[in-house]
């Protein structure tokens, strides 16, 4: 198991985000076994009762994988888009580096979640094992499955907890877990998780090499990005356009990058963009007014 995951070399110290759940408590246990020095992180987000409780089984299971502990607080209104808010209040706690217990069923939800918005190949290539967002989260362990997360801390006789939201089908991703993938299993007549990941990486290398290719353009040099093919010239523009609104944010969407290409081609002088931006033209170069410039 230890050979498909990706953790750095040991001795080295690894800051987890452990909910207590199997597949973060797995991954803190096999950080343990590859040698690292290994930092558990508890984030309660105020949502429900027993968060002190839900610590308390993940500070049991740092004693017993000789891993130090530590227990967070963030607060998150109920209300609209709670998964997202509480992700982004997760990650403005937890460091740099922090790496998560995301699994190949995890990836497998992603990619369908991601197609049903009509994304392009940065969002059909999933999860990254590293991602080069604003916290640099690393997932180690996204080549395992999670029947093997609950295997293993199963033998390991580690207490988990259990979140009663993973099966509230008012969250897409759950009737992604719950509905959607236990029926194309049916249709396809197998397990299809292997090949959502599967495909999910496939992309992810071309979407890389186009990345490599695309650093080589200007993306404020007009005549650049027209002169060039117009896939390496939007990923040069959505690129820059995101780094300047900042990294955590999500890429710039369809429409904003239609609307920036007539400005590219002059066939706008400037236009409005999502985050109240605006982009502009003058001889030949492009500038973003209202971002948050570093």
């Amino acid at each position: 198991m230890l050979g498909r995951c990706s953790f750095p070399r040991e001795g080295e110290r690894v800051v987890c985000a452990v909910s207590g759940g199997a597949d973060s408590l797995a991954m803190l246990a096999l950080s343990a076994a590859a040698g690292c020095s290994a930092h558990a992180v508890h984030v309660d987000h105020g949502l429900r009762p027993g968060g002190q409780e839900e610590a308390a089984v993940v500070e049991a299971a740092a004693n017993t994988l000789s891993a130090t502990f530590e227990a967070l607080s963030v607060r998150v209104e109920p209300g609209p888009d709670l998964e997202a808010r509480a992700r982004k209040a997760r990650y403005e706690v937890l460091p740099e580096g922090i790496m998560v217990g995301h699994t190949a069923d995890d990836q497998a939800e992603t990619l369908l979640l991601n197609l049903m918005r009509g994304a392009g190949l940065d969002g059909l290539r999933g999860m990254r094992a590293t991602a080069s967002g604003l916290r640099k989260v690393r997932r180690p362990i996204l080549a395992l499955r999670r029947s093997e997360t609950v295997a293993l801390v199963t033998a390991l006789g580690l207490r988990t907890v259990i979140d009663p939201s993973n099966a509230e089908v008012r969250f897409r991703r759950n009737r992604a877990r719950h509905e959607v993938l236990p029926l194309l299993a049916d249709v396809a007549g197998r397990d299809t998780v292997p090949l959502l990941a599967r495909t999910a990486a496939l992309l992810a290398d071309d979407a890389e090499l186009l990345d490599c290719l695309a650093r080589d353009l200007d993306p404020t040099d007009t005549r650049a990005l027209a002169a060039a093919p117009r896939p390496l010239a939007n990923r040069a523009l959505r690129t820059w356009l995101r780094e300047e609104e900042g990294p955590e944010h999500h890429p710039p969407s369809y429409e904003d990058l239609e609307r920036a290409w007539a400005v590219v081609t002059g066939r706008a002088v400037a236009c409005e963009l999502s985050g109240g931006r605006r982009l502009s033209r003058s001889a030949g170069r492009l500038r973003l007014d209202g971002s948050q410039q570093r």
